[in-house]
């Protein structure tokens, strides 16, 4: 099948990142701070230093990890429907934008913190939207314990949505263990949980090559549990990284490869995604940076190095990072955003403002709408004899038309996009529609959308969980 990628390096370019990184993972290694999984990691071959708490992994580790680590599994859904195979054969799946700290409230507009009814709507808008493939978390909860915010986030999540769930939080592996036990509530077990992961989890390295202690522990109890591991590599360029778009791509592909050997040596065979969320820094305020134009230069690069490495990728990121709510205002930030997931399997960030600060149920209607006239752009085509049609050529000849052939009437349907005209008007950047239209549409969805209802038991099981939970970390306190 054809499909439209984008290639940024050449073969030596990618061989070189590469040796680069497997250089980098020997010689200077990388600071985890668990003593638990330093001491994993040293009966498993890498060169440990607890003083300074870097371990060096050689290249004999980072082979077996990547001969361990499977190319291909199934990212599940409450509902089958939504089951997702990888790597994709197609367009990416694109899912919602996570963790904010803020809301846009859908009647006055006011930025505010997250509530669990907020949440509620937002994850059973997402679910009501096609578009939108799969969800994230999606918004950092204000009215519960801090520390237990990441379980609770999942548990409104699963209740509000059939898709598939990335959750975004876990913070040390306590957290990871009741989050475990409330997806296999749902899942039926803990064993069907691991042969049917109806969640996977975002564990995030600390640029430059380090793994914060909570979240590494955690990394290995989602492992161990068979639950997809998306090892996100956030490299600032110029703050946490070397600004060069090449010392970018190197450092996020050793922090992948340094995440994937703590997956494999905790689990071997446990399903891992490549994922890249990395950008410059922005020149006027030292801060992220979705609109520059190097950001699709590095999440496509990422996704290339993924493929090298027979790994399934998260590496686009698509939506609004504006203040404002609607579309970019300029042709050259639209353009940043849509070319970073020519080349991945999974594309975040549908529903987001403000550089990901902020959630807007107005914004994910508008990205949603795009984004499913933008999987034209992406879809697979074949060219084959059959496809060429040389025959059908011959058959009418030189000087003739195809216009009234039965080929056309018959394939013109499988080949070609008719746009949908109420989803280009939503795109149209100086609208003043837009906002109010995308506004009726959430509200009219929310309301209306139904989610298949979790079993009365199964919701009191993880009430009296959440519960329990709560206690325990505020006892902590």
């Amino acid at each position: 099948m054809a499909r439209a990628k984008m290639i940024i390096m050449d073969q030596k370019e990618e061989d070189l990142i590469h040796e680069m990184s497997i250089k980098c993972l020997n010689e200077i290694g990388v600071c985890i701070h668990s003593e638990k999984v330093l001491k994993m990691m040293e009966e498993n071959g890498a060169i440990v230093d607890y003083d300074s708490m870097i371990a060096k992994i050689p290249e004999t580790m980072v082979n077996q990890a990547l001969q361990s680590a499977p190319s291909q599994f199934t990212l599940y859904g409450r509902d089958s429907k939504h089951d997702i195979a990888m790597p994709i054969d197609g367009p990416p799946k694109c899912s919602t934008s996570g963790l904010a700290v803020f809301i846009s409230d859908l009647e006055t507009g006011e930025e505010r913190k997250v509530t669990k009814d907020d949440l509620t709507k937002f994850i059973r808008l997402a679910d009501a939207l096609d578009s939108v493939g799969y969800v994230w978390t999606s918004l950092t909860l204000s009215d519960v314990p801090p520390k237990a915010h990441g379980a609770h986030e999942l548990w409104v999540t699963l209740q509000n949505t059939t898709k598939h769930i990335t959750s975004v939080s876990a913070q040390d592996a306590e957290d990871a263990l009741k989050q475990i036990e409330l997806a296999a509530l749902v899942a039926g077990g803990k064993e069907n949980l691991k042969k049917k992961p109806i969640f996977s989890v975002i564990v995030c390295t600390v640029a430059p090559l380090s793994f914060e202690k909570g979240a590494v522990e955690a990394h290995v109890e989602f492992a161990k549990a068979g639950i997809p591991i998306s090892s996100m590599s956030m490299s600032l360029g110029g703050i946490t990284s070397p600004v060069t778009i090449a010392g970018m791509i190197s450092n996020n592909n050793t922090e992948n490869l340094a995440s994937l050997v703590i997956t494999q040596i905790a689990s071997p065979g446990a399903p891992h995604i490549y994922t890249v969320e990395s950008t410059p820094m922005d020149l006027t305020t030292a801060g992220v940076n979705y609109s520059a134009p190097e950001f699709p230069l590095i999440a496509n690069s990422a996704s290339q190095m993924a493929k090298r490495y027979h790994l399934p990728c998260e590496t686009g990121s698509f939506g609004g990072s504006d203040k404002t709510i609607g579309m970019p205002k300029s042709f050259c930030e639209t353009s940043t955003t849509t070319l970073t997931v020519m080349s991945t399997d999974l594309v975040v960030g549908m529903g987001s403002t403000n550089n990901a600060l902020t959630n807007s149920y107005e914004q994910l209607v508008i990205d949603a709408y795009l984004w499913d006239c933008y999987q034209a752009f992406l879809k697979n085509f074949e060219i084959t004899e059959e496809k060429i049609a040389l025959d059908i050529v011959k058959e009418g000849g030189p000087g003739k038309d195809f216009l009234k052939h039965k080929h056309t009437f018959d394939n013109f349907k499988k080949e070609l996009t008719l746009w949908d005209k109420k989803k280009l008007a939503m795109q149209a950047t100086l609208s003043d529609n837009m906002v109010p239209e995308a506004k009726a549409i959430a509200k009219d969805l929310i309301k209306n959308h139904v989610v298949p209802a979790l079993d009365s038991e199964i919701l009191e099981q993880g009430q009296t969980t959440l519960a329990e939970y709560d206690k325990l970390v505020l006892s902590k306190q």
